[in-house]
């Protein structure tokens, strides 16, 4: 059945990356005038593909001891620098932060001011990204390469040990998790939100690439290590920082940068149970072939893909799309499709009919889902089944709706009006996830927050099992409402 929907299908997994391209080195300086202009000059003068050129992002963190002057004249000399000045000292991460937000190119790599690594080596690094194998490349100094300086015992030992714990709760196999030589595709760079302001920011960045599943490489590289008398800036106590953030982002998916809105499927990654809970109410209404609408990162796809013909995850987003094409890169029955539901033309690349359209959260945040409804309801099989799960309770409707970028919320007339006007009959309709709705009218209607706290979904999550057992026993009305209705 795939080569039918190969149209459809993204070739962002295996692409090999071709025509101009532009690599965006991310320098973050803090007070190095003995050694950033020779630094700089290595950057400028490193060899690159014969297609791609380079900016270099210079954050300068508020140095004091000249480093300031130097930079301002090479950058007023260079029309590849573009600078930019911190007005307080706040360390590596948050600076690195700031030049992510200011990069254009295709991919990025972070690139210490300092002499220890070397930019002859980018082109190594790259080559994993170019040929559409990696997502992000690791400059890994502990591998075999050509030449690296031997160091104090304590301070390696750090290291190693730091990744190490990294890779238990991250299930890596990495061997340096505190390199500096990072090298991402840029989109999704700017995709994951960095927190911490110091040197936390390489177990932070480790741990949401490995929650994220992006594609990560190892490469070796040379090292050429400073000694604290001769400039390093980082100590014990940033390792037993390190440690904390580790454990932190550990517990806590923080995984998306705004304006990823969507956000209730990326919490979703860390609320198993619940997933359990909505997909087992979603299954026995689905037939062989399956579109699912705003597949977003694969959570409801991958629990519902087993045992059917057919299953097109359709998304329209270019992050989650990745994601998609990432996870299913080897699951025959499985094709990703880049496709809005608001754009009726996109549709006709689905193929189908299809036995089940499939739409989990997404018509509370279309401008017009009349004219999504219309065309996924001509993509179904004569006696096939639609199935909508939306928000319910109009008077719900409070900031942390239009912090999701949620347009509405639906009652039940409403959602039963919208399907039978493009021909489909509600047959069954289910009230999802009633304790979530006191929560909800606290957190958006009285307390008017714009975020779900991390934590809270944790615990909601570990006692799910409770509430799906009295869930029909509860008064009210559910948070979600779940309609499955026959295109007559």
């Amino acid at each position: 059945m795939r080569p039918f929907f190969s149209a459809g299908l993204l070739p962002d997994a295996g692409r090999l990356y071709t025509g101009q391209l532009r690599l965006s080195i991310l320098v973050p300086v803090y007070n190095e005038r003995t050694v950033v202009e020779r630094s700089l000059a290595q950057v400028l003068a490193a060899p690159l593909p014969e297609n791609m050129e380079r900016e270099l992002i210079i954050v300068d963190d508020c140095s004091t001891d000249g480093t300031s002057e130097i930079l301002e004249r090479l950058a007023a000399q260079e029309p590849r620098i573009h600078l930019t000045r911190k007005q307080v000292n706040e360390g590596k991460g948050a600076a690195v932060r700031t030049a992510i937000q200011l990069a254009s190119g295709d991919f990025c790599i972070i690139q210490d001011a300092d002499l220890e690594y070397d930019p002859c080596e980018y082109p190594r690094l790259l080559r994993p990204l170019l040929d559409g194998n990696a997502d992000a490349v690791f400059g890994s100094r502990y591998l075999v390469s050509e030449q690296t300086r031997a160091l104090p015992f304590w301070h390696s030992m750090i290291n190693k040990h730091l990744t190490l714990l990294s890779n238990m709760f991250c299930n890596l196999n990495l061997t340096d998790m505190e390199t500096c030589y990072k090298v991402f595709r840029t989109d999704l760079l700017k995709s994951i939100p960095i927190r911490s302001d110091r040197f936390g920011f390489e177990p932070e960045i480790t741990m949401k690439c490995a929650k994220r599943k992006l594609r990560i490489y190892e490469v070796p590289i040379s090292y050429h290590g400073r000694t604290y008398e001769e400039g390093k800036k980082i100590g014990w106590k940033d390792g037993l920082k390190a440690l904390g953030v580790i454990l932190r982002y550990w517990v806590i998916d923080d995984l998306y940068a705004e304006p990823y809105g969507r956000a209730f499927l990326n919490n979703l990654t860390g609320t198993p149970q619940y997933l359990s809970w909505l997909t087992s109410v979603l299954r026995p209404h689905l037939g062989d072939t399956v579109l699912e609408l705003g597949a977003g990162i694969g959570n409801i796809c991958g629990r519902l893909m087993g045992r059917r013909l057919l299953y097109v995850a359709a998304e329209k987003d270019p992050v989650y799309l990745h994601a998609l094409n990432n996870r299913f890169l080897r699951t025959p029955n499985v094709s990703v499709l880049r496709l809005d539901p608001e754009r009726g033309e996109d549709f006709e690349n689905a193929g189908g009919p299809f036995d089940t359209i499939l739409s989990v959260n997404v018509l509370e945040d279309l401008d017009h889902p009349e004219g999504a409804i219309g065309s996924a309801a001509s993509m179904l099989k004569k006696g096939g089944s639609m199935v909508v799960l939306v928000p319910q309770g109009p008077a719900l409707f409070g900031s942390l709706d239009r912090a999701l970028g949620h347009r509405r919320r639906f009652s039940q007339a409403d959602l039963r009006a919208l399907l039978a006007r493009h021909g489909l009959a509600v047959k069954q309709m289910y009230q999802l996830n009633k304790i979530g709705t006191p929560g909800w009218w606290l957190y958006g209607k009285v307390l008017r927050r714009k975020h779900i706290n991390k934590l809270m979904l944790k615990i909601f999550d570990k006692t799910v099992w409770i509430w799906r057992r009295i869930d029909g026993l509860l008064p009210w009305r559910g948070l979600s409402l779940i309609a499955v209705a026959v295109k007559e």
